[in-house]
């Protein structure tokens, strides 16, 4: 068994959650999320918790059922947060001369390269960016979907990676660069 998969997740006031045919629903303020759960994983929701069990007589391999248990738990878990709370991500621009700015959805960087790079973000997607005086540029992301504003991070951090010689690069807030030091003289 999973430590994790047998953790109850509470469900909290003004949340819904619904399952028909291996499908958690879950709604709330922040939006709505669906997850389809493996048929070997038992879903039951009671007591305004959900509760997630391996079923015995599925043909699936013990290990992957065990496997099955504790993701399709955190997913699920993902999801309730994501419709209550929300998720945000900060990301800042360290480097001379880069820039963001956004018109909507669409996201413009200035990142020296020769061109400027526009991204468009799904809807369920809010931005906002920050310019100020001295300061690194930020691009803030919010969405109730952990996997896509993960994935809509990792895709803006490849324009520009950090690197450990100068510091440069797009990192998340508060991330800190383990920086090397670069080529030493030869004295003769």
């Amino acid at each position: 068994m999973s430590r994790i998969g047998k953790l109850p997740i509470n469900i909290p006031a003004g949340v819904t959650v619904t399952l028909k045919d291996n499908v958690v629903n879950v709604k709330g303020p922040k939006g709505e999320l669906s997850q389809k759960v493996d048929p070997s994983i038992i879903v039951k929701i009671e007591d305004n918790q959900i509760v997630f069990e391996v079923d015995e007589k599925s043909p699936v391999n013990i290990k992957q059922k065990q496997a099955f248990h504790g993701l399709y738990r955190s997913l699920v878990n993902n999801m309730v947060v994501g419709v209550s709370e929300g998720y945000k991500k900060v990301l800042e621009l360290v480097g001379v001369g880069y820039r963001v700015s956004n018109q909507g959805n669409i996201i413009e960087f200035a990142l020296g390269y020769t061109h400027p790079i526009f991204i468009q973000l799904p809807a369920e997607v809010k931005v906002e960016t920050k310019s100020e005086r001295n300061q690194n540029p930020l691009l803030i992301l919010e969405s109730a979907d952990k996997q896509l504003i993960g994935l809509i991070c990792a895709k803006i951090r490849s324009f520009r990676k950090p690197e450990p010689y100068k510091g440069k690069g797009i990192l998340f807030q508060g991330e800190v660069i383990r920086r090397k030091s670069g080529k030493s003289a030869s004295a003769k």
